[in-house]
């Protein structure tokens, strides 16, 4: 069989693990897109929207291939967090998040660059913080340093440690790329995995 082209719509390290884990060669490139949410947007709209918004703004440079955006979000209270950028404002949400739970709104979008069809979703995933006095926020942020995720932590590293559970079907979710749908969308444009080992 002959292998899309697959571009993943972001630089981000994290997000090309994930895809990593499915076998699959693939490119990188940085999306130029507005993150700034609408008047009203809700949190689960405007990650789908700027996911779909990441794909397209690397497809339209393409003449074929399949390109992957996402975009994250974490939700507590009705009050987007975005990602703190600093170790006050880390501080600041993970006090907030103490004995909540935060909700996080993954967008995900697979644009065929040649047709423009696109298949987008969002795939939603909770964590139950336990309570964390500033001593904890404190000794975990300056070991794990997480100022450019979402919720300020990071799940799959020291970030475990903050948390009473975590509850959802795709764990993937959390760290920013679904596998489980992706695979799914993948599959909607011929793609299936895992490939055969000729491939």
């Amino acid at each position: 069989m002959t292998l899309p082209r697959i571009v993943l719509a972001s630089t981000s390290p994290f997000r090309a693990e994930l895809l990593g884990r499915l076998q699959v060669p693939f490119e990188q490139a940085a999306p130029e897109v507005d993150e700034t949410r609408l008047p009203d947007e809700a949190p689960r709209e405007m990650v789908m929207r700027l996911a779909e918004a990441k794909a397209r703004a690397i497809a339209t440079g393409l003449e074929h291939g399949l390109v992957i955006g996402s975009d994250q979000c974490a939700v507590i209270g009705g009050e987007i967090l975005g990602k703190p950028g600093s170790f006050e404002r880390a501080f600041e949400q993970l006090r907030a998040s103490s004995g909540r739970s935060v909700t996080f709104e993954t967008g995900l979008c697979v644009v065929d660059a040649e047709s423009g069809r696109a298949e987008v979703d969002c795939v939603s995933f909770e964590v139950g913080f336990r309570e964390l006095d500033d001593a904890r926020i404190r000794n975990y942020l300056e070991r794990e340093q997480p100022w450019n995720c979402a919720g300020s932590f990071k799940s799959e590293g020291l970030g475990i440690t903050l948390f009473r559970y975590l509850r959802g079907d795709d764990p993937t979710a959390l760290i920013g790329l679904p596998l489980i749908r992706l695979v799914d969308m993948l599959e909607a444009f011929g793609l299936r995995l895992p490939l055969p080992t000729d491939a």
